[in-house]
C-alpha cells in the first residue's frame, strides 16, 4: 500500500507540468494584450511595449513558460498584474472560503446520494427507488448555474430563508457563515449527489443478487443484519471511486457557483484573473486545483484499499 501511494504521489509531477503547459498555450489564444488590458485603450504603443517588456510577455512562449516553470519549482508563481499581489499569497487568501464549500458539498452529496441510492436499490420498483431515479436524472441534467439561479429565486428572494449572496468567514460566526454557504453547498453537491445515487443504486441491486446474501438470509439473518454487514460495506467502494471521479467537476461547478454567490475563493479569481488577462493568477489557481483534484483521488485509492483489502494496488 505504501509503495503504491508513494508511485502516485511520484507520478503528480509530471501530471502537474503538463497541466501547466496545456494552461499556459491555452491562456496565450486568449484575445488581448495584458499590457494593453492594464493601461487602457488610451495607452500610447511606447508605454505598451515598456509594460509588455517588463511582464516578460514580448519574449517567446517557450521562454516565458521556462522562466514561470523554473520559479515555481522554488515556490514562486509570481506576481498579479492585476494587483501586485504575490500570486500565492492571493490564492493563500482566497483558499479558504474554496475549501469549505469543497467539504460542504462533498458531505452534502456522499450524505444525501448515498442515502437515497441505499434506499432505492434495496426496494427495487419501490416510490423511493422512483423518485431517486427521477431526481437523480435531474441533477445531472440540470446545468450549474441553472440551478443556482433557481435556488436563490425560490429560498432566497421568493421564500426569505437565506441569503441569496454574499460571504461571511467562518472566524466570525458559524450561524452566519452557514446561512450563506447552504445555497452554494447545495449547488455543487447536486450533480455528485446525483451520480453517486445512481451508482450506489447500481451497486446495491448486484449486491442483493451475490450468493453470500442469499446465504445469510437463508441462514435466518434479519434484513436489517444482512443490510448492515454485507450491503453497507461493499456500497462503499462505489461510493469513494465515484467521489474520486467528482472532485474534477466539483472543483468546475465551483468556479460558477462562487462567481454567482460572491464567494471570495479562488474559482472567483480564476474568473476575475482571466477577465483581467492575469495570466500569472490564473496559472496558478489551475495549479493549486490540479494539485487538489490529484491529492483527492489519491486519498480515495487509499481509502478504497483500507475499505476492500482485495484491492492489491492503487
Amino acid at each position: 500500500m505504501a509503495r503504491s501511494i508513494v508511485a502516485r504521489l511520484a507520478l503528480t509531477v509530471p501530471v502537474l507540468a503538463m497541466v501547466s503547459l496545456l494552461v499556459f498555450a491555452l491562456l496565450l489564444l486568449l484575445p488581448g494584450d495584458p499590457a494593453l488590458v492594464i493601461l487602457g485603450p488610451d495607452a500610447s504603443p511606447a508605454e505598451v511595449r515598456r509594460l509588455s517588456r517588463e511582464l516578460g510577455t514580448d519574449r517567446p512562449i517557450i521562454v516565458q513558460y521556462a522562466a514561470w516553470l523554473g520559479r515555481a519549482l522554488t515556490g514562486d508563481l509570481g506576481r498579479s498584474t492585476r494587483t501586485g499581489q504575490p500570486v500565492v499569497a492571493a490564492v493563500r487568501e482566497r483558499l479558504a472560503p474554496t475549501v469549505e464549500l469543497a467539504v460542504l458539498g462533498m458531505v452534502i452529496a456522499i450524505a444525501a446520494g448515498g442515502s437515497l441510492g441505499l434506499a432505492a436499490g434495496w426496494r427495487p420498483g419501490s416510490l423511493v427507488d422512483r423518485a431517486t431515479t427521477w431526481l437523480a436524472t435531474l441533477g445531472i441534467a440540470i446545468p450549474t448555474f441553472l440551478l443556482a439561479i433557481l435556488l436563490i429565486l425560490w429560498l432566497s428572494l421568493r421564500a426569505g430563508l437565506l441569503p441569496p449572496s454574499g460571504y461571511v468567514p467562518l472566524r466570525e460566526g458559524v450561524v452566519g457563515n452557514l446561512r450563506f454557504m447552504v445555497l452554494p453547498a447545495l449547488t455543487v453537491a447536486a450533480t455528485m449527489a446525483a451520480v453517486i445515487a445512481r451508482v450506489v443504486r447500481a451497486s446495491v441491486l448486484e449486491t442483493r443478487s451475490e450468493l453470500y446474501v442469499v446465504t445469510a438470509r437463508a441462514k435466518g439473518l434479519s434484513e436489517a443484519s444482512i443490510y448492515l454487514r454485507h450491503v453497507l460495506r461493499n456500497a462503499l467502494v462505489p461510493i469513494l471511486a465515484v467521489t474520486g471521479l467528482q472532485v474534477g467537476r466539483l472543483m468546475g461547478g465551483m468556479v460558477i457557483t462562487e462567481t454567482m454567490f460572491a464567494i471570495p475563493g479562488i474559482g472567483r479569481l480564476a474568473v476575475d484573473s482571466v477577465l483581467a488577462r492575469d495570466f500569472l493568477t490564473v496559472q496558478g489557481v489551475v495549479l493549486v486545483m490540479a494539485l487538489w483534484v490529484l491529492l483527492a483521488n489519491l486519498l480515495v485509492d487509499a481509502l478504497n484499499l483500507v475499505v476492500d483489502p482485495r484491492i492489491t494496488r492503487v
